[in-house]
């Protein structure tokens, strides 16, 4: 995540979700700070692709939305808003007009890794995602090798880890009832 904008030391939510309407760039929010996003590797957004796509050809006609790193999410009445990489929702609620522009209540969310940003995805954005009681599963992907880590809700207060590495091992999310290999992730993606 980039440094914060040089705005007042603490902005509302209304002054946010306005100045996001202009801006050229995206920014996530978290209690009153905005931080500009960076751009992202080739393998990343490859990857990325590569997420929706999978999820996007096995939700079709199942009532669920797939979204790629444009939408916004809601954490809180106001604590936080963030981009992620891709995200399902299956909530119909999500759907209504007056939520056209940020989700709330996402089963399934997806972050790629990048070295500004994993410790970010990892630590206190994860600790807000977990806040959100629709989510199921939460998928870390690190783009520079086939290596993923799926956190699942066991309970209110507990999370399951299952690490997954190597191109033709098998990744099983539950949440949206998708297994796949590795390789279908990590497709056209360079590996250094």
């Amino acid at each position: 995540m980039a440094q914060a904008l040089q705005t007042p030391p603490c902005i509302s939510v209304q002054e946010y979700l306005r100045l996001e309407l202009s801006a050229d760039t995206k920014h996530e929010y978290i209690d009153g700070e905005i931080h500009a996003m960076a751009g992202a590797s080739d393998a990343h957004v490859k990857v990325t692709g590569n997420a929706y796509a999978l999820l996007k050809n096995h939700l079709r006609g199942s009532g669920c939305s797939t979204y790629i790193a444009d939408m916004k999410l809601r954490i809180g009445q106001d604590e936080a808003f963030f981009y992620p990489d891709v995200m399902v929702c299956c909530d119909p609620s999500d759907q209504l007009p007056e939520q056209d522009l940020v989700k709330n209540s996402p089963k399934l969310i997806i972050e790629v890794l990048s070295p500004s940003t994993e410790a970010h995805d990892r630590g206190k954005k994860f600790m807000l995602y977990r806040k959100l009681p629709s989510l199921e599963e939460y998928l870390l992907i690190d783009p520079r090798t086939y290596y993923v880590e799926l956190f699942r809700r066991e309970s209110d207060i507990q999370w399951s880890l299952t690490a997954t590495d190597g191109p033709e091992s098998l990744l099983t999310l539950n949440s949206v009832g998708l297994a796949c290999c590795l390789a279908d992730l990590y497709e056209d993606v360079r590996m250094a």
